[in-house]
C-alpha cells in the first residue's frame, strides 16, 4: 500500500478483491467512484500489454458501480438520461449509454445491463450517477427506486479469457454472446456474467452479488487460469487507447456533448423519443459540432506520462492550437506514440500533420488518426 501515494481512510473503499490484490503485488492504486482501482502490476506497462494481447489477466474493477433503477418507471427515468432508444432492448442484453445532462453535457457512459423492463443496472464510470439518478427521480415524482446493490465486477481479460471462464462455470459460458449476460453457478449462488470489459482483447465481467464471496472466486478464477499464465491486471493504458476506449474524466467531462466524442450512432434526435438536453443536442446536430474526439500518432521517441493536457497544433510548433491531448503512450506494437485528443473542426481529418507539445518540452511531430488505430 504503501507504493500507491494515498492516504487510506474509508471515504476511500476498499473492495471485495483489495486483499488478493495487494498478495499479488500491486504497485499502486487510483480511485474511481471513491473505491480503489489498482493501476499496475507488471514492471513496465508495455509487458503488461503484450500479456494482456496474448494471454488472461483478472481485473479487479469494483469501481464500476452499479446504478440500480427498479420499479414501475424505471425505462422512463433510464430513458430521459440518455439520448440512446433503450426501447428496443432486450432482457440479457447490454447497451453502451452515453448519459446527458440539460446542456447535453456527458455526465458518464455506463453500460446498461437489462433485467427485466422495469429492472436495469447502470455500470457506471467515474461520476456520482447514483445520486444524479436519486435526484431525477424525486423532482420528477417518478415511482422508482435507485439504489446501489451490493455488486462487485470482477474482469477476466484477454484471448484466452472464455478457456478460464468455461474451466470454471461450464462450456455454457462460451454460448454468451457480446453485450449479453447470463447466469453462472457459484457456491450455490446465482451470478451474473457479462461478455465485454474494458479492453479490445475479449474477456467477461462477472457481477459478483454477495462481497463476503470476494477472495473465494478471486482464488477460483487465479487456479483456474495458472494454466493459461494468468497473471493480476487492471485496464492498460496502451491498449486502452490503441482501441479507441475513452475515459471519463480524461478524454471528456460535462463540458462535452456526445457527438463530439464521436457518439452520433447512440443518439436518436428525431425527436422520436425524450431525453434531457434534446434541443440542445439537435441544435449542435443541425449547426454542426466544433471539435470531434480523434487519435494522435506522434514521435520525438517514447513520451512521458500524460498528467496535464498537451497542447496539439496543427501543422509545426508555431500554428494554431487545434486540440489537446488527454491521455498518451508509447506502443511498442506501432512504434510510435499514441494519443487521443479533440480536435477542431476543418483539422479533423486523418493524415492532418500536427505537433504535440508534451511535458519533457519536445515539440513532437505528428499526425491525426482515425479511431481506433489501426
Amino acid at each position: 500500500m504503501s507504493t500507491s501515494g494515498l492516504n487510506m481512510s474509508r471515504r476511500i473503499r476498499r473492495t471485495p478483491y483489495t486483499d488478493r490484490v495487494e498478495q499479488c503485488g500491486v504497485r499502486g492504486f487510483s480511485v474511481v467512484n471513491h473505491m480503489l482501482l489498482p493501476k499496475a502490476f507488471q514492471p513496465t506497462v508495455e509487458e503488461d500489454y503484450w500479456h494482456l494481447r496474448k494471454h488472461v489477466q483478472l481485473w479487479d474493477v469494483s469501481c464500476q458501480r452499479q446504478v440500480e433503477i427498479t420499479g414501475p418507471d424505471a425505462k422512463r427515468l433510464v430513458q430521459w438520461m440518455t439520448p440512446r432508444d433503450i426501447s428496443k432492448a432486450n432482457v440479457g442484453q447490454c447497451l453502451y449509454l452515453p448519459l446527458v445532462d440539460d446542456r447535453g453535457g456527458m455526465v458518464n457512459d455506463p453500460v446498461l445491463l437489462k433485467h427485466a423492463e422495469d429492472h436495469y443496472w447502470l455500470s457506471i464510470a467515474d461520476s456520482d450517477v447514483l445520486l444524479w439518478a436519486k435526484g431525477l427521480a424525486l423532482g420528477a415524482k417518478l415511482n422508482v427506486s435507485v439504489v446501489e446493490p451490493d455488486v462487485s465486477p470482477l474482469s477476466l481479460q484477454g484471448p484466452l479469457a472464455e478457456d478460464v471462464m468455461a474451466k470454471v462455470f461450464g462450456e455454457a459460458v462460451r454460448d454468451i454472446r457480446f453485450f449479453h449476460f447470463g447466469f453462472v453457478d457459484f457456491q450455490g449462488t446465482r451470478q451474473l456474467v457479462q461478455r465485454g470489459g474494458y479492453s479490445k482483447q475479449g474477456g467477461f465481467e462477472i457481477y459478483l452479488n454477495d462481497s463476503k464471496l470476494g477472495s473465494a472466486l478471486w482464488d477460483q478464477m487465479w487456479d483456474a487460469g495458472r494454466e493459461f499464465n494468468i497473471t493480476p491486471g487492471c485496464p492498460n493504458l496502451i491498449e486502452r487507447i490503441e482501441g479507441g476506449l475513452l475515459s471519463y474524466g480524461n478524454e471528456f467531462t460535462r463540458e462535452n456533448n456526445p457527438i463530439e466524442c464521436g457518439l452520433n450512432k447512440y443518439c436518436q434526435l428525431d425527436g422520436s423519443i425524450d431525453f434531457l438536453g434534446r434541443d440542445v443536442l439537435q441544435s449542435v446536430a443541425l449547426e454542426g459540432h466544433k471539435r470531434e474526439m480523434r487519435g494522435v500518432l506522434f514521435d520525438g521517441g517514447a513520451c512521458p506520462p500524460c498528467g496535464k493536457p498537451w497542447p496539439v497544433r496543427a501543422g509545426g510548433p508555431d500554428g494554431p492550437q487545434i486540440g489537446q491531448i488527454t491521455s498518451a503512450a508509447w506502443s511498442p506494437r506501432l512504434e510510435r506514440n499514441v494519443g487521443l485528443s479533440m480536435i477542431d473542426r476543418g483539422y479533423w481529418q486523418p493524415g492532418q500533420a500536427v505537433t504535440v507539445c508534451s511535458a519533457d518540452g519536445l515539440q513532437r511531430p505528428g499526425a491525426v488518426s482515425a479511431l481506433p488505430f489501426a
